[in-house]
């Protein structure tokens, strides 16, 4: 290998005398990066959230963030005269006036849709896929804050223009706000400025949007992205030559680098695209916000779809309590529900190491099959959402399909208790078929569609073994997703650990969770022969070993 110039070796010389990076670089260089396509997903956020810091960047040059009203007299002639706040105005001049602005605006938009998609997806495949385990329940729980965040933060960014449809959006965070027993009035007049919409609710969101949101992000994001994932070893799936004490991949430098960078400029090109041919948020169409104009078919953000949902199919329930009105019609869409959903997303790492059992460390993969009760609760809990989702819709749908609208309303209310059951056992009885199906692989091979005739007279069909890369998750030994809690009865004497209500139903929710679980499977004859000469080969590719 050459040797690097002089004045690079100087240059790097001095750098480590002053902050002793070498070291670090080094092995930072030759980290092993897993070649998997999924792990490309929290790369897709990550290019994301730094498209929609660039294109945010070029939004502030040209936004006035005021209520202020004006007489609109630009180039937008249908709205010429029209009275309407600074930030509608600066808005339209910036899609209208500015050069490149209605680019950079749907960029940013369109930017932000695939960041929180990108999240979700990330999000779903690490649930399924047992990531969330010992060591990594801190970046399991930061993952969730950032979905809040991004979330939150996406809610604040389509509110700054003012338009009708943002104002009706800000007219339902209203009533949210009002709703919370005690201290909701205060609140609104805090934020808000008064009653609504007062003069402050664009100002304040602005503030949020662009700074203390951004900001927690950008420290959130690399200790999720880079800090924790540098220090711990990544994760990977079950295959030949992956085992719980060996990270096979490529390095950083140069291999992986490289292909980041193209995938980057990929992610950039299709937000790129899609706001060049895909219109989204045409406010100009919309209007300045009218209290009295609201516009039917009014749809959210996908992301805050699922809470439209939730307020649409909830009964009008209210209870007077010491005094005061309390609108659980408003409260249990708008509170309990996400805070039931994000709180069952951050303590489920912990609750399912209570019922398995399981305090080992993990840095290989489950694949869904292979644990039935987490995939059918990870199934549940997409249906639940996505009923939600769809709900957010019910008028859009009953126009449609011409049915009515108390109908979809009724249907949604089933949905959301019937979909999630049906999920769950619909998924369990999948991965099952699929553990019999790998069984049959690994026992008997490949169905070729050959049929032979036996000199017996007997015809069977030719079956063809299964190559190492494909028999090895089957058959290669994994740390147990659970073992069983609490001693095993003796004499008729059961274990101290289920003499509490608490303790038995640890243990029956262990046994069920340890039911149905795959079991590595030994292959038989010439194909397990095979295999362990294959084994035997080292991978190419990089091998890091991490800490015990």
């Amino acid at each position: 290998m050459r040797a690097a110039p002089e004045r690079l070796r100087g240059a790097g010389r001095a750098i480590d005398e002053r902050f002793g990076g070498t070291p670090f670089l080094r092995t930072a260089l030759r980290k092993a990066f897993p070649d998997h396509w999924s792990f490309l997903l929290g790369e897709i956020a990550l290019y994301a959230f730094l498209i929609i810091l660039l294109t945010g960047v070029f939004l502030t040059l040209f936004f006035v963030p005021s209520m202020r009203e004006v007489d609109y007299n630009g180039s937008y002639v249908p709205l010429r005269g029209v009275r309407m706040s600074e930030a509608y105005e600066s808005t339209l001049r910036i899609t209208f006036e500015v050069r490149g602005g209605l680019l950079m605006r749907q960029i940013h938009h369109w930017a932000t849709i695939i960041f929180l998609g990108a999240i979700v997806i990330h999000l779903l495949r690490n649930f399924f896929t047992g990531a969330f385990r010992k060591p990594r329940e801190l970046n399991w729980l930061i993952g969730i804050v950032l979905f809040m965040l991004v979330m939150l933060n996406g809610l604040f960014g389509y509110s700054l223009p003012d338009d009708l449809l943002s104002g009706t959006g800000l007219r339902i965070l209203e009533g949210v706000i009002l709703s919370i027993p005690v201290v909701g009035s205060y609140a609104l007049m805090f934020l808000f400025g008064g009653e609504f919409p007062g003069g402050d609710i664009v100002p304040r969101l602005y503030v949020i949007h662009i700074l203390l949101i951004p900001g927690l992000l950008l420290a959130l994001i690399p200790l999720h992205a880079v800090v924790l994932t540098w220090r711990q070893t990544h994760t990977q799936f079950p295959g030949k030559g992956a085992t719980n004490r060996a990270q096979y991949g490529y390095p950083f430098f140069p291999v992986f680098i490289a292909k980041t960078t193209a995938f980057f400029l990929w992610v950039f090109g299709i937000c790129a695209l899609l706001a060049t041919f895909f219109q989204i948020n045409p406010i100009w169409l919309f209007g300045p916000y009218d209290p009295g104009a609201i516009s039917a078919g009014s749809q959210p953000d996908w992301y805050m779809g699922w809470l439209e949902g939730s307020l649409r199919m909830m009964p009008n329930w209210e209870i007077d309590a010491w005094g005061h009105d309390v609108p659980l019609n408003v409260i249990i869409p708008a509170l309990v529900v996400p805070g039931l959903l994000f709180t069952g997303l951050a303590v489920y790492p912990f609750l399912e190491r209570w019922v398995t059992g399981d305090h080992e460390i993990h840095h290989l993969l489950d694949r869904p099959r292979d644990v039935p009760p987490r995939t059918g609760i990870g199934s549940a809990g997409v249906v639940f959402y996505g009923v939600l989702w769809a709900a957010g819709g019910n008028d859009v749908l009953a126009k449609t399909f011409d049915v009515s609208l108390f109908w979809t309303t009724w249907f949604f209310r089933f949905a959301i208790i019937l979909g999630p059951i049906l999920a769950y056992v619909i998924a369990y009885r999948v991965c099952l078929g699929l553990q019999q199906r790998d069984r049959g692989l690994v026992e008997h091979g490949l169905e070729t569609g050959i049929i032979r005739r036996l000199p017996t007279g007997e015809y069977i069909e030719v079956e063809e073994p299964l190559p190492p890369e494909r028999l090895a998750p089957m058959t290669d030994e994994r740390p147990a997703p659970a073992v069983p809690v609490g001693r095993a009865e003796r004499e008729g004497v059961e274990s101290p650990e289920k003499r509490t209500a608490l303790g038995r139903l640890r243990s029956r929710l262990n046994r069920r969770f340890m039911a149905d679980l795959a079991v590595p499977a030994a292959p038989s004859g010439a194909h397990a022969e095979e295999g362990a000469v294959e084994s035997a080969e080292e991978p190419a590719a990089l091998t890091e070993r991490p800490e015990s």
